[in-house]
């Protein structure tokens, strides 16, 4: 059957040009690895930085991984991050759909004109999917590459299930990529891929190009393991007649020396880290830094707002190297996202971690926050941290004894049974009438603050590591419940 060549002439009038356009192409199978959201922000800084257009497109032809709701985590996670997009399913735009499996009418128009560039051929080899993918064919030894047109369209009319592969040519392929330089491949080491599936999907390796093509885009950004594909890219663009994109291939994201991040082995997902009490944002300064680094007047800076790396962003800071995740160095930045926050911010964001181990309304979150802020790598350090507010834990006396503090257990019930009857009378009771109390107290007795409060610590949370000291303690729980811990800490030491 003739092809339809306006089709295609009206489909390449459509293409947007004069501008960069870059896509973050996500196969919807469950969650955004590290490395996926990597891509994402380096595709959309691409396009931030060059005023360009930034395109959300789905690739879900591989209908067998397919995750319900897979489609929603993907949008979540680029709404949280910022990441905003010109153009894609939910937004639309002038070259969509932007959902694959929607756009399978073109890719067999798209492969049977290849094939009448004589750059695929038909198959009929009754081969197994699993086989083929695992390499088990010498595709270049393939019978049906050297058919006939007529005995190729005999075998349509006739039915024949088939697939449509592309017909690798002799000789060598060359490419560019922005990172990698120039790479030469010899074709006899590229196998004739499958284009069209038997079932009239495309493969992945078919769509994304024509896809790439007819949405304008100007930059891939695709992970280092897609290098070894690219020549058959290379190839396709060529046989159509296309502008070749710009390639830019990052190396992996890895656990260690040996082994890339994989949420197979345990390694965290963005949700993961989310969950885990990290924040959005130093997630994203972290993973920018995760393989690039930024020139010049900025190479020392580390903490950079997503616009500051808008400004910072150039594809020449991309390493070859690969780049290894480190917790460790995530929960550095972290801590210096939770200490710059304004503390109205901060305590919108620990209010719901503070009510994870501390249910009573009495206790306002709005005092526990401030001494929490300075003290936290992830916000799910604070349920454990503040329980305490909640009930007074078992404890040993022997926390009583403090070397600094000059503090044992005997001078401690001493001194919180004398103390007791002065904090009975006091008020008003607020932090200002607390902190006088207590130094007050200690300078008529002649000796250092700590001696004081250090008992009255222990006796109103029972432990020795807390967030804010006595005076903060003893204001948030409340006169009535302060003077109960501290009556309960006299008949422990009286008892022990």
């Amino acid at each position: 059957m003739a092809l339809d060549l306006q089709f295609f002439d009206d489909m390449e009038a459509h293409i947007p040009k004069g501008r960069v356009r870059t896509r973050f192409a996500p196969s919807p199978t469950g969650y955004m690895h590290v490395g996926n959201l990597r891509t994402a922000l380096y595709t959309w800084l691409i396009a931030r930085k060059n005023g360009g257009d930034f395109i959300l497109r789905i690739e879900d032809t591989d209908q067998g991984r397919l995750v319900e709701g897979a489609v929603d985590v993907i949008y979540k996670t680029m709404t949280e991050c910022g990441l905003t997009h010109d153009e894609g399913p939910d937004v639309g735009g002038p070259v969509g759909p932007y959902i694959q499996s929607q756009r399978r009418d073109l890719y067999g128009k798209y492969a049977a004109l290849l094939v009448e560039k004589g750059a695929a051929y038909y198959c009929f080899c009754e081969k197994a999917e699993a086989d083929e993918a695992a390499g088990a064919f010498a595709h270049s030894a393939d019978p049906c590459r050297s058919l006939s047109a007529d005995e190729a369209a005999a075998l349509l009319a006739a039915g024949k299930p088939y697939v449509i592969r592309q017909k690798i040519p002799a000789g060598q392929t060359t490419f560019h990529d922005a990172i990698f330089g120039d790479i030469t491949v010899e074709n006899d080491t590229l196998d004739d891929q499958v284009l069209l599936k038997s079932d009239g999907l495309p493969t992945y390796n078919f769509a994304n190009v024509v896809d790439d093509h007819l949405m304008g885009i100007t930059h891939v950004v695709r992970g280092s393991e897609y290098l070894s594909s690219t020549p058959k890219y290379n190839l396709l663009y060529e046989a159509f007649g296309w502008d070749v994109p710009t390639y830019v291939h990052c190396s992996p994201v890895m656990r260690d020396a040996q082994n890339k991040m994989s949420k197979r082995h345990g390694d965290p997902s963005y949700e993961d880290l989310i969950a885990q009490g990290y924040l959005t944002e130093a997630v994203l300064n972290y993973v920018a830094l995760l393989g690039w680094s930024p020139r010049g007047e900025l190479a020392e800076q580390e903490v950079f707002s997503l616009q500051e790396l808008i400004q910072a962003f150039d594809i020449s800071g991309i390493s070859k190297s690969p780049a290894i995740f480190d917790l460790a160095k995530l929960e550095h930045f972290n801590a210096l996202y939770l200490r710059a926050m304004d503390p109205e911010r901060f305590h919108a964001v620990a209010a719901p971690y503070i009510r994870k181990s501390v249910e009573n309304p009495a206790i306002d979150t709005a005092l526990v926050a401030p001494l929490l802020q300075a003290r936290l790598e992830t916000l799910n350090e604070i349920p454990e941290k503040v329980d305490f507010f909640e009930a007074l834990p078992e404890y040993d006396t022997a926390l009583y004894a403090n070397k600094k503090s000059k503090t044992d257990e005997d001078s401690s019930l001493e001194l919180l049974k004398a103390y007791l009857p002065v904090l009975e009378k006091l008020e008003p009771w607020d932090h200002d009438g607390l902190y006088n109390s207590m130094v007050e107290y200690a300078a008529a007795h002649e000796m250092k603050n700590a001696k004081l409060m250090w008992p009255v610590r222990i006796a109103t949370a029972g432990k020795a590591v807390t967030p804010g000291g006595a005076v903060e303690i003893c204001q948030i729980l409340g006169k009535e419940e302060t003077l109960r811990r501290i009556r309960v800490g006299i008949e422990k030491l009286e008892n022990r």
